[in-house]
């Protein structure tokens, strides 16, 4: 018997890295203008699309039937199931997930099977996964390893600067006052996830001062509280994201992964974004910003 993690696309966890930790991922579609794109298959190809067109995409879950055949298998073969998904408050794919237990319970009640709801996305989610593979290389339960997933959440923070607010304003993402605001007094907000929900961080006048605030909060959040690890990510902007992959190594002495963000969040959060996610080694007061204006 073993523990098999399960998670999301929205996850963006690296191919290698999937691979190397034994972590299945069951991906989430995002159709525009008539063409469905299923995560992690067409990714290029929705970006590209999405230039050109004048409708906003429309993402979808994944179906019950497609976490039930992965949970069913796990319990045909004696094994424990940790599923770690994105935010409860950004998609239906937890309570999709729990569905999809209740299913295979049915007809399998003793399959042990945790889903855990992770609070955010990409490689903050990411994170949590890891750390339940952790625990189930080190022997640990499917509940042990949902509890280790848990604690992780809290040791986290993601924060991103978008190129535009529009795309999180039209999908609903972030209020749409602090859009106008944003047009009106050309504030570059810096966003983070708080509570599984898009909130803001920073309030500042430039991109650029908006990374450096990035920078600036990720150092002090590793002085004080110690770094586990870090990644950077972009949104269809693979310069944007090395340059503040470079930012990120100057500050701690070592290179981080550069990790392109799919269609699913990407779509809703727009083409130019950057930003960086890091677990500490303390637990992080998450609502901790600096909303100043500068």
């Amino acid at each position: 018997m073993s523990v098999r993690v399960v998670t999301d696309s929205t996850a963006n966890i690296p191919s290698e890295e999937r691979e190397r930790r034994g972590i299945t991922v069951i991906p989430l579609s995002i159709a525009l203008e008539g063409t469905m794109y299923v995560e992690g298959d067409a990714d290029d190809a929705f970006y590209k699309a999405l230039e050109t067109s004048k409708t906003f995409p429309s993402s979808s879950q994944p179906s019950v039937a497609a976490f039930a055949d992965v949970f069913m298998e796990a319990a045909e073969a004696g094994d424990e199931v940790t599923g770690v998904f994105i935010s409860s408050r950004m998609s239906g794919t937890y309570s999709t997930a729990l569905m999809a237990r209740d299913l295979v319970h049915e007809t399998h009640p003793d399959a042990r099977i945790e889903i855990v709801d992770s609070g955010s996305n990409c490689m903050e989610e990411g994170f949590a996964v890891f750390a339940a593979t952790e625990a189930a290389a080190a022997g640990a339960s499917a509940s042990e390893a949902a509890q280790a997933a848990v604690e992780m959440t809290a040791h986290t923070r993601f924060l991103f600067v978008p190129e535009t607010l529009e795309y999180l304003r039209r999908g609903g993402r972030i209020g749409s006052a602090s859009a106008l605001l944003g047009t009106l007094l050309q504030i570059r907000p810096v966003l983070t996830v708080v509570d599984g929900e898009t909130d803001v961080f920073a309030r500042v006048r430039t991109r650029k001062k908006a990374v450096a605030e990035i920078i600036a909060a990720f150092e002090k959040d590793i002085a004080q509280k110690g770094l586990g690890g870090a990644c950077v990510h972009h949104i269809a902007d693979v310069a944007a994201g090395q340059a503040l992959a470079e930012m990120v190594e100057a500050a701690i002495g070592e290179a981080v992964p550069v990790v392109g963000i799919g269609p699913v969040v990407g779509g809703h959060v727009g083409p130019g974004t950057v930003g960086v996610v890091y677990h500490t080694i303390g637990v992080m007061d998450k609502r901790h910003s600096g909303k100043a204006s500068a």
